[in-house]
């Protein structure tokens, strides 16, 4: 049995492999400096690409870029009406941005448990929670696995409930053959450092209503007519302010990095989808450890990879084996705290741990593998031979 570093054995590697670097090549560093070259640095031309080209890949007939995928989930909740008095259904297992979204329009987030097997929002949750004061669901594609979208229509349609997607996992992925930001419901991207794609900070709201497009627009960006790209038309100094915005507007210099990465997408998911499928057939092995599942009829992103351990095998916790991996110069980190449990929630709403047990118990048991397409067949095979090293001498 080889030990493990932190007890006096070898390291697997002898430099520390990082958890998510951002992807960044030469044709992004390219594009940012032409932007920079160009005399315009904030939302212009390029912005106004990298639109297109989001339509162009998911199908969706309008992209409204942003500063963030919180914006988006917040822009997308007002404009649909949702305010004061108002519940919205979302998951608990997210990060608190998207319940955070919620409160800042005056509603009030109501959680519902999750799937044991894709940690997706559970349709049978969200039923037992819909109210006369339910005006929306987020459900939240964890990990880049689409939640079951059809089916949470037709609940949501018997009750005259908006769906915003939270797809902030999940460009790439697919549902049943349409892209997930084709539908029918507005779809909210997050394009942040560690993300499959990224502008290092930003998002985006996918949608196939014009009028939604056009009101995301004129908010994003203060309520005014005419954005600053605009102005400078012969004339363009007259505009108007029609409604109080918001400054949620991208810049071309994330935009132009957009482009670049978008490009590669296809072939990252892929590739993190090669290194999925490597860690699970490795890992399975073990009959106290989950691995991610990808359902029949769906593309998963493969954001994520999610391990859960049940630690009652071994004689460590799970704080104790991150820190162990570490030891093995192997990054690791924990996708997600449960938002019911973080101290403004539990405070405000009187939450319990078990109030979602499936949820609250994943989470304890999860430890999230280095993904990302950068990674090496060696730097693969590394994070399973750490891995495989902790289970085995740690089992009881």
């Amino acid at each position: 049995m080889v030990t493990p570093a932190i007890e006096g054995g070898q390291p697997v590697r002898s430099d520390y492999l990082p958890f998510s670097p951002p992807g960044i090549g030469e044709e992004e560093v390219q594009a940012v400096t032409g932007v920079l070259r160009s005399g315009w640095i904030t939302t212009g031309p390029r912005c106004a690409a990298f639109e297109q080209a989001l339509t162009h890949y998911t199908g969706a007939k309008y992209a409204v870029p942003l500063s963030s995928a919180t914006a988006g989930l917040f822009l997308c909740l007002k404009l649909h009406g949702i305010g004061d008095g108002d519940e919205v259904i979302t998951s608990p297992y997210t990060f608190a941005a998207t319940a955070n979204s919620i409160i800042h329009t005056g509603a009030t987030p109501v959680f519902a448990d999750v799937e044991d097997d894709t940690l997706n929002i559970a349709l049978s949750e969200i039923e037992k929670k819909i109210t006369p004061r339910t005006k929306a669901v987020i459900p939240v594609h964890f990990a880049g696995h689409p939640a079951s979208m059809d089916e949470i229509c037709e609940v949501a349609g018997e009750y005259d409930i908006t769906i915003i997607e939270d797809a902030a996992h999940a460009i790439g992925a697919s549902y049943r053959g349409r892209k997930i930001g084709s539908g029918e419901n507005p779809a909210v991207f997050s394009f942040h450092a560690v993300k499959n794609l990224t502008t290092a900070e930003g998002g985006a709201v996918l949608t196939n209503d014009e009028n939604l497009a056009r009101q995301l627009r004129l908010y994003a960006l203060h309520g005014q007519t005419r954005d600053a790209y605009e102005k400078l038309e012969i004339g363009g100094w007259q505009y108007d302010i029609i409604v109080p915005g918001y400054k949620y507007n991208m810049t071309d210099l994330q935009a132009a990095m957009g482009l670049e990465q978008l490009k590669k997408l296809n072939r990252n998911r892929r590739r993190r989808e090669t290194i999925s499928k490597r860690y699970t057939a490795s890992l399975k092995k073990f009959g106290f450890v989950t691995t991610p599942v990808t359902r029949d009829g769906v593309v998963h992103a493969c954001h994520l990879f999610p391990l859960r351990i049940d630690f009652s095998h071994l004689s460590i916790d799970r704080d104790r084996f991150i820190i162990a991996l570490a030891a093995e110069n192997v990054s690791s980190n924990v996708h997600y705290i449960p938002v019911h449990v973080m101290s403004y929630y539990r405070n405000t709403y009187g939450y319990e741990p078990y109030d979602f047990p499936v949820a609250y118990t994943s989470s304890i048991h999860e430890v999230t593998l280095p993904l990302y397409p950068q990674m090496s067949d060696s730097d693969v095979q590394d994070v399973i031979e750490a891995v495989t090293k902790l289970l085995t001498y740690y089992a009881k």
